[in-house]
């Protein structure tokens, strides 16, 4: 039985930590906050629910596996989770409105022609198809096998090279196309364009530079389907943080870690802010990778052959601005569960986000509301909760590890002209919104707290992340800033991945 210790308890830390306890280890949780779940967290005020960080689980698989092989209770025991359906409602700039029901193809096709026009679904379904290709060659390697060592091959792009004039009116392909080059090339209404390139914002990418892998974004989400489950997200960190503690992990908050230790060319522990530290055989590091090349003194978690992150581009990711609003009036029975209100000018919002400025929202942004008919989320049937969220510039240096939130704030000037142009916007939503909020409470972003995207082919590897393994003998690094990247279901495999390297060795490829 070896001594583990865990820093952080992440969705994807606590994950490691259910599969490591299983396996016989004796399973320590180093927690600098007063809470687990990162980027899971809720805000909850007068009888009210808000999720605060994702608001849906696509790929549910990961986490019943999860369930199933860390005890005889399967996920939905534990966990009450429903198809949400529609799975999204979009609103694009012209006041065209599509609902899209949730894991139905020729749904998709049929609600987007109706909506768009004849040939939009078509033209949606068939980009599907090849969206399919790239996830098929890219499943194994990107989410359920540790990172190759020869991870260079990952830098090709999967997805079917787009035809591209040349001279004397010849056709080439274009393999390192966008995935804004995709929306304009196969989808070509800006409506389907404007879809498409949601996903890619969802996740803090830009469609003008992610490479057209990122097809395999709405591919997941519309092959699989949109998942919720009663008591909002949190509910399913509740659940696997109860896991852990049924399997003896032991967890402690409050507890940051300061520095890994080394001895002997290996991982050997971990030292605290307090002035204690804790001997182990092995340290798995559920943070950023910024912060472990601090745990280890500014030496690198990661050789030079490795993949290496980019602490500049990390910098220029985006974060989440939330607004959590108590409304006066019931739920409509036909409401979405989720709809997309689309920027008004796209152009402008991209120039927002990814420029130069920090901390930016443009005038008319994209905005995610979330509108659940869960009774865990308002005192009565005569409210209803909704919150409100969309990609803001980053704000600079990181002073939290990415995923946390400084819960609600006093509201300056300027959040309170964000506040107020995230629901201007989500009237296109719900009209009439402005009358009926009771009360509202701002969520910005953390200071560098950005959303971590998962890892994608092609761009010759810039959107992989680090891998579990590092040049450490008995350190692991887990989450979404590392392979396989972020989101709830990537965090899961992460913690798969660390669990089996640990278990079986350095040289285990991944489960069949």
């Amino acid at each position: 039985m070896a001594r583990i210790a865990v820093i952080g308890a992440g969705m994807g830390a606590m994950a490691a930590a259910a599969r490591l306890a299983v396996a016989g280890h004796r399973v320590a949780v180093y927690e600098r906050t007063a809470t687990y779940g990162g980027a899971v967290r809720r805000f909850e005020r007068a009888g009210f629910g808000f999720d605060t960080g994702p608001g849906l689980l696509h790929l549910p698989a990961v986490y019943r596996d999860l369930f199933v092989k860390t005890g005889r209770e399967p996920l939905e025991s534990v966990v009450e989770l429903s198809q949400v359906d529609p799975a999204a409602r979009h609103v694009f700039a012209d006041g065209t409105a599509v609902s899209l029901p949730n894991a139905s193809r020729a749904g998709v096709l049929a609600a987007l022609d109706g909506a768009l026009g004849a040939g939009a679904g078509e033209r949606w379904s068939a980009f599907l198809g090849r969206a399919r290709d790239a996830w098929d060659r890219t499943r194994r390697p990107l989410l359920e096998e540790p990172l190759w060592p020869d991870w260079q091959v990952l830098g090709r792009n999967p997805y079917p090279a787009l035809p591209k004039r040349g001279l004397l009116g010849r056709r080439k392909p274009v393999p390192d196309a966008s995935l804004a080059d995709v929306a304009a090339h196969e989808l070509k209404d800006p409506r389907l364009a404007a879809l498409l390139e949601s996903y890619a914002l969802a996740y803090g990418f830009d469609p003008r530079s992610v490479p057209s892998s990122a097809a395999v974004l709405p591919y997941m989400e519309q092959t699989f389907g949109s998942w919720y489950p009663r008591g909002g997200i949190r509910a399913l960190a509740d659940a696997l943080y109860e896991r852990c503690l049924a399997r003896k992990v032991e967890f402690a908050f409050g507890a940051e870690v300061t520095r890994v230790i080394e001895a002997d060319g290996r991982a050997a522990g971990v030292e605290l802010r307090d002035g204690g530290s804790a001997e182990t055989d092995t340290v798995v590091a559920g943070v950023a990778p910024q912060r472990l090349t601090a745990l280890l003194k500014g030496a690198e978690p990661w050789g030079p052959d490795d993949v290496r992150t980019d602490a500049d581009a990390h910098r220029r990711t985006p974060g989440r601005f939330t607004v959590a609003l108590a409304l006066r009036g019931p739920r409509p029975a036909d409401a979405a569960h989720r709809t997309v209100v689309h920027a008004a000018d796209r152009a402008a919002e991209l120039g927002t986000l990814f420029g130069p400025a920090t901390g930016a929202l443009c005038e008319r942004p994209t905005v995610t509301v979330l509108r659940p008919d869960d009774p865990t989320s308002r005192p009565d049937d005569g409210h209803e909760a909704v919150t409100l969220s969309a990609a803001v510039a980053p704000y600079g240096e990181p002073a939290l590890p990415p995923g946390e939130d400084s819960g609600p704030v006093e509201e300056t000037a300027a959040q309170a002209a964000a506040a107020d142009r995230l629901v201007a916007a989500a009237e296109a939503a719900i009209p009439g919104l402005r009358e009926r909020v009771l009360w509202r409470a701002v969520l910005p972003p953390a200071e560098g707290a950005a959303i971590p995207g998962p890892a994608l082919a092609g761009a010759g590897g810039r959107f992989l992340r680090p891998g579990n393994r590092t040049r450490i003998p008995g350190l692991y690094a887990v989450g979404g800033w590392t392979h396989p990247g972020g989101g709830l279901a990537h965090a899961g495999m992460s913690g798969a991945l660390v669990a089996g390297l640990i278990v079986n060795g350095d040289d285990w490829r991944g489960s069949e």
